[in-house]
């Protein structure tokens, strides 16, 4: 595999790791490097319906991204395939689907809620030890993230799987006091560095407002390592 690799979870469903990774596409194309889109399935969605990669799309401008499975339950993938009466994702199929993705300079894979979740016959985690993809893992910014971002870093750390850090999927305009707290908290207890926070409220940005400000999400050096060729 030529191209970076970088996978995106979430502590939870909800925690923001579409607009996460429509920002981290966005701040790529910025600095010149060519990058695809890989969501492996979509659940809660017909055929034809926008899912989490037209978003993507449409406030990055990438427009190269790629879907391997959908389901119409908005269900664990696996779940939603066994209703109806589709096969579950392979793990060497999904391989095989990224790894065609090769000659762009950077490949964004997100994952399905979070690490554990079920993407078919295997989880993130599974995907990530067998590309040997670090993960970046997107939490919630109020109570009950210190516990989430832990459990899931100390699963990526028994696995020898890196982080490549974390990021705050929605920081609110007047945080609270819980909120505040953990932008401290979440790196001391996790051990993995706090790489960036995004605006709650961006995802209904348009696409010019949103590629502008989306590099200042992020720590310049961790860009530099982690989404450039």
């Amino acid at each position: 595999m030529t191209a970076k690799l970088l996978f995106i979870t979430g502590t939870s469903t909800d925690v923001g790791k579409t607009i996460v990774t429509a920002a981290l596409a966005a701040t790529a194309r910025a600095a010149g490097t060519e990058v695809a889109v890989v969501k492996p399935a979509q659940t809660g969605m017909g055929p034809g319906e926008p899912g989490d990669l037209a978003e993507v799309t449409r406030l990055s401008g990438a427009t190269r991204t790629v879907e391997f499975a959908r389901y119409p339950d908005p269900l664990a993938p696996d779940t939603a395939a066994r209703r109806c009466g589709q096969p579950l994702l392979t793990l060497a199929e999904t391989v095989a689907g990224i790894e065609s993705c090769a000659d762009a300079d950077l490949v964004l894979v997100e994952g399905a809620g979070g690490l554990l979740v079920r993407m078919g016959e295997f989880t993130l985690l599974d995907l990530a030890q067998k590309m040997s993809a670090p993960v970046l893992l997107v939490a919630a910014a109020g109570l009950g993230t210190l516990n989430h971002s832990e459990l899931t870093t100390r699963t990526l750390a028994a696995a020898g799987v890196g982080c490549a850090g974390l990021v705050i999927g929605s920081w609110p305009a007047t945080p609270d006091l819980a909120s505040e707290c953990n932008r401290t908290d979440l790196p001391a207890v996790t051990g993995a560095e706090l790489v960036g926070s995004i605006p709650a409220g961006a995802g209904a940005w348009a696409r010019p407002e949103f590629t502008a400000a989306a590099p200042t999400w992020f720590d310049t050096d961790w860009t530099g390592r982690h989404l450039r060729p």
